[in-house]
């Protein structure tokens, strides 16, 4: 049972089970780029001659379509589906168990390959669905306010492993359209978010290789302004993300003096407001986005006040912006609380007077621990033994 007092200790997650890796030394396609996989195919022998035309076959079946066979991609010869099948695999990551919220979200909890877990999570408005995806096995930082940071960096998700995510996603949500069907429009699925765990930044290639796949228009096909890269202020790759990646940017900025940020989202004292906002100002520019998101969340008594609101409208002047208000989402052991629903708005009326649009994000999916800062792979290990892991791991 865990403990639920404010005081209750957080424990590392360091239990790993390996889990057992497919013999043969396949290649996984999924999530290599359109160079990537054009490269493999020619290395396992397709001609040259052929090598657009088989890379065109093979991505539409795999990220318009979704196949999981070779044997289904059936505009292709047999001969070349068995060579396929024989150099390469289709491999995603697994989902360990499902949970869905009072409110629709939906939280999954996926295992990769060494055994390792991660969470993603798809929220559902009227208008949109957006699929919160992960980029690293816990994370590297360890901001203050956040569960994900109480859990050590394991390892960098690959780009295989980041679009795997949203293909199951898709595959949960039936949204892959069927062959001979009408073309539906309908996106369940319409945004990503990396917002889920992990600091996108410092696994830049593998989510740039992702995103690549993500945006392609003859597969999974979201625009880069359906994508958002969330980060707690790498400022050395925020120039690269505008060149490399083009998608929007939200950065974690929770603070408006260095002395509480430093505390708050430690890698400040690193890269500290002032560094920051002045690589950010380019950001709009370089990237061709409209605005950047400052994610903001409230804290009861530290950074909360009048004062603090009044000192983040003129920080960000001159920056193309939005507030996002996020009122913490409490978790078990967590060192502050959330601030009461009048101090929220009155930092809101304070922002928006000033200009800048200020939603407060509704915390969704609390119930099942799956809103922002709540997420570590560790809240479903206690509920199931160290023998049902090995089982499900295919270790027993």
């Amino acid at each position: 049972m865990t403990d639920q007092s404010p005081t209750a200790p957080i424990t590392q997650d360091v239990l790993t089970i390996p889990r057992k890796l497919p013999e043969g030394g396949k290649v996984n396609i999924v999530g290599l780029t359109r160079d990537q996989l054009r490269e493999a195919l020619v290395a396992a022998g397709t001609p040259e001659k052929q090598a657009k035309m088989r890379l065109g076959q093979v991505w539409q079946w795999l990220y318009h379509w979704g196949a999981r066979d070779f044997a289904a991609m059936t505009n292709l010869a047999k001969d070349y589906r068995a060579l396929l099948a024989e150099r390469f695999e289709i491999d995603l990551p697994e989902v360990v168990t499902r949970q869905v919220s009072a409110d629709g979200t939906r939280k999954y909890l996926l295992r990769i390959a060494g055994g390792h877990e991660v969470e993603m999570v798809y929220i559902p408005e009227e208008n949109r669905g957006t699929l919160c995806v992960s980029s690293q096995v816990g994370c590297t930082l360890t901001c203050s306010f956040c569960h994900t940071g109480t859990q050590k960096l394991v390892r960098n998700l690959t780009a295989g492993e980041i679009v795997g995510q949203l293909m199951l996603a898709r595959d949960d949500l039936n949204e892959w359209p069927e062959p001979g069907a009408p073309k539906d429009e309908t996106r369940l699925i319409s945004n990503v978010v990396l917002m889920g765990m992990g600091e996108p930044l410092y696994n830049f290639e593998n989510v740039r290789d992702a995103m690549k796949v993500v945006m392609d228009g003859e597969g999974l096909s979201l625009s880069r302004r359906r994508i958002t890269l969330s980060t707690s202020g790498v400022v050395p790759e925020i120039a690269r993300t505008a060149e490399e990646i083009g998608c929007l940017l939200a950065v974690s900025f929770h603070a408006t003096t260095d002395e509480v940020r430093d505390r708050l989202v430690p890698i400040n004292k690193r890269w500290n407001i002032e560094t920051l906002l002045n690589t950010l100002r380019d950001y709009p520019r370089l990237s061709n986005s409209e605005r950047i998101t400052f994610e903001y969340v409230m804290l009861k008594g530290v950074n909360d006040s009048d004062a603090d609101a009044k000192r983040l409208v003129k920080l960000i002047r001159g920056i193309p912006a939005k507030i996002n208000l996020i009122p913490f989402n409490e978790w078990p052991g967590a060192p502050y609380e959330r601030s009461n629903w009048e101090r929220i708005e009155a930092f809101a009326d304070i922002v928006y007077k000033a200009g800048y649009a200020s939603p407060i994000r509704t915390p969704r999916g609390e119930d099942i621990m799956a809103a922002c800062g709540q997420l570590k792979s560790a809240t479903e290990r206690s509920r199931r033994s160290r023998a049902e892991i090995a089982a499900e791991a295919g270790l027993t």
